[in-house]
């Protein structure tokens, strides 16, 4: 596999994590996340926040998704850092508005399949 091949892959983990966002549909997020995934950030008070994928998705699955309010997408890749053969660096931005998000995506390729391994992301309240 070559490192186009690679890019074109890890560009179709992030689409399936963003549709599955704007669409509410956990199970197409959760195969972009390994099972072990986490989400961190920084919450309203300052404390370190870290969340398991499975209690995400399942917040997820209960609100209402940007699609069913009729909410316009901000979905936006800024860079892919392809590290090595088994590691890469995604920075993107999406909304859930009034939420704003950039996030940094660390993704592995475990048996021969690029999953995010980890989240990091922080939000911004816009009008």
């Amino acid at each position: 596999m070559t490192s186009t091949d690679d890019v074109k892959n890890i560009e179709g983990v992030i689409q399936s994590y963003l549709d599955g966002l704007y669409e509410g549909d956990a199970s197409k997020i959760a195969s972009a996340f390994h099972p072990t995934s986490a989400l961190t950030s920084i919450d309203d008070g300052g404390e370190l926040t870290i969340t398991p994928r499975d209690i995400w998705l399942n917040n997820v699955k209960n609100r209402q998704s940007p699609k069913q309010r009729g909410l316009t997408r901000h979905d936006e890749i800024l860079s892919i850092d392809l590290v090595g053969p088994t590691m890469a660096y995604v920075k993107l931005k999406c909304a859930i508005p009034p939420r704003f998000f950039t996030d940094q995506l660390s993704l592995l390729k475990i048996d021969d399949r690029w999953q995010i391994a980890q989240k990091v992301f922080m939000t911004e309240l816009r009008e």
